[in-house]
């Protein structure tokens, strides 16, 4: 099989009940012998305190679980608008030429996959003291993690091809200083390591209640030319390195544009894996504004619809800005008919006026 039918994402719900109960509802979904390569829950801690607690649970029934199987593991802090805890799940199906380690970087666990297309990692929960104030030190902390993994791993920096960047209070700012700008010129100095001649990551920046900084990513080292990584460009926009002075925000005169590209792509020899980054309605680098939820949602759309063309989206995320906006945006959501999974996540966006970010995966 391709790489693109043994890679799978699915997205399970809890029911109501206390945080454990609902833990152990989504871990028995799981199937039996599937091989998870990475597990997120999202959720709705009331506090940094509550979110540490929580997070040490889900560490110790995961590991409980899946002995010396743990997969990458991730708690976000990001209220899901119509159940109380999400589980998104990315599993792979393996083959005789897949090789799978389930290793471990300081307690982080993480998964190596191997077979004669190149090499693949799947990680996360990079993510310093959340009790640590400032999220320009809470940046700087998960990017040493980061880091510190793929040096162990032999990976690049510019092996990243999708990063999940998740912000404690995304557009607050600390004195004249924003948090995602910020976040914006930790990220571009270590990215200043690599050349990144392939373009960067694709890649989503979004909100989080508490967390302080959380990193996850997916890496791919090629070793056949029949597998590559490729950038996408969405003609509707400008990339977003590319951004004006005009549009960042002014953090002691140091302003760094956001290094990801709209989509990126791996392709095995006849079929591509899209992963589309966080997309909002913003035609060129402006967002338009004023124009309600409804237009903004049908040009995020129109955008994702430019990045993937004729492949098929498999998975959804959908962050909206207001919680009331729920109802309208999952009616017109299902005017789209894709009969694939979406979670709904209350989270702030990266820009005050956008309303709707959606991000996903599309296989074709």
């Amino acid at each position: 099989m391709n790489y693109c039918e043994k890679i799978h994402y699915r997205i399970r719900s809890a029911h109501p009940a206390e945080f454990p109960q609902m833990v152990d509802d989504l871990l028995s979904q799981l199937s039996a012998g599937e091989t998870i390569l990475r597990l997120s829950f999202f959720g709705t801690p009331s506090s940094n305190k509550e979110y540490a607690s929580h997070r040490a649970l889900l560490q110790a029934r995961v590991r409980r679980l899946f002995g010396d199987r743990e997969p990458a593991l991730s708690y976000v802090s990001q209220p899901p608008l119509n159940v109380p805890l999400v589980m998104e799940v990315h599993s792979y199906t393996p083959e005789a030429d897949d090789r799978i380690a389930f290793k471990h970087y300081r307690q982080i666990p993480y998964v190596l996959l191997e077979n004669r297309l190149g090499r693949f990692l799947f990680a996360g929960a990079f993510q310093g003291d959340v009790f640590t104030p400032g999220i320009e030190r809470q940046s700087i902390d998960s990017f040493l993690l980061l880091e510190g993994l793929l040096r162990q791993e032999g990976f690049p920096w510019d092996s990243v091809v999708r990063q999940w960047n998740y912000i404690e209070r995304i557009t607050a700012f600390d004195g004249s200083d924003q948090h995602y700008q910020m976040f914006n010129n930790v990220r571009s100095e270590f990215y200043g390591k690599a050349e990144w001649t392939n373009g960067f990551p694709a890649a989503t920046g979004i909100g989080a209640s508490f967390g302080g900084v959380l990193i996850d990513v997916d890496a791919a080292m090629f070793t056949s030319p029949d597998a590559f990584a490729t950038p996408i460009d969405n003609k509707l926009q400008v990339a977003a390195h590319a951004y004006s002075e005009r549009v960042l925000e002014s953090v002691r005169q140091k302003r760094a544009t956001p290094k990801f590209e709209r989509a990126k792509s791996m392709t095995f020899q006849d079929r591509r894996l899209i992963y589309i980054s966080g997309t909002a309605a913003i035609r060129g680098e402006e967002s338009l504004k004023g124009v309600g939820l409804e237009r903004q949602l049908r040009v995020t759309m129109e955008n994702i619809a430019e990045l993937i063309g004729d492949a098929r989206l498999k998975a959804l995320r959908v962050y909206l800005k207001n919680e009331s906006d729920y109802p309208e945006a999952e009616r017109l959501m299902n005017i789209y008919a894709l009969d694939i999974p979406i979670a709904y996540m209350w989270a702030d966006v990266c820009r005050d006026e956008l309303l709707i970010e959606i991000e996903g995966i599309a296989i074709r």
